[in-house]
């Protein structure tokens, strides 16, 4: 994370077909679920299915949505605003971004939608982090159903949360947030053992590439 996120000395994107490839799977249903553009020849049949089961029923249909919130958890543009005389911030200012791969409104319902081309992987905070952003840009939902589809499967990992279940998911994650910050503050970054070491970190300065962990 250090090397790459913060230092940025690694564009993980380089040459790597798997992430090439699951830009193009993005880029593509979106281009279906929000013009109806016909999927590229080759695609899995099952892809399709995928599309016109989150699109059955109606709705308003929106992709590829930049959302932000603030440190308020309200609102907030994906890039914070600058009075251009004085430079000084304006409004309120981006504390956590998500990119949302679908939302689908129904009423006061949503349901948000991020397509994976990887392996199974849960992760339900970064399924509630995308509610989180759904709920502040609209006050009018109470209720959204958050899914991973895993399309290399053909499979789907789902989650329901309600705009009252958010103070809860906040408080659980707050520790994390909390060492993160102080991190950066500190520019503090342990190496951690994980699943990624052994074929897939580009960070060969780190005394765990190469290992293999189950984590």
């Amino acid at each position: 994370y250090y090397e790459t996120d913060v230092l940025k000395n690694y564009n993980d994107g380089d040459n790597n077909p798997d992430l090439q490839w699951g830009e193009q799977v993005h880029e593509a249903m979106a281009k279906r679920c929000q013009t109806s553009t016909a999927l590229p020849d080759g695609y899995p049949l099952w892809y399709e299915g995928w599309a016109a089961k989150v699109l059955a029923g109606g709705g308003e249909v929106f992709t590829e949505l930049e959302l932000a919130i603030d440190d308020k958890f309200g609102p907030a543009p994906w890039f914070g605003d600058k009075d251009r005389r004085t430079g000084q911030l304006m409004g309120p200012q981006p504390w956590f971004r998500s990119k949302v791969d679908l939302v689908k409104k129904v009423g006061n319902i949503a349901l948000v939608v991020d397509w994976k081309t990887g392996k199974i992987l849960e992760d339900s905070f970064q399924l509630a982090l995308s509610a989180a952003c759904v709920f502040a840009k609209w006050p009018e939902i109470v209720a959204i159903r958050a899914s991973f589809v895993w399309l290399k499967e053909d499979a789907e990992s789902s989650e329901t949360f309600h705009r009252t279940d958010m103070p809860q998911m906040w408080r659980t994650l707050w520790p994390r947030i909390g060492a993160l910050t102080a991190s950066h503050q500190s520019l503090s970054f342990p190496p951690q053992p994980g699943r990624m070491c052994r074929k897939w970190c580009k960070v060969v300065s780190c005394p765990n590439h190469g290992k293999s962990f189950s984590n």
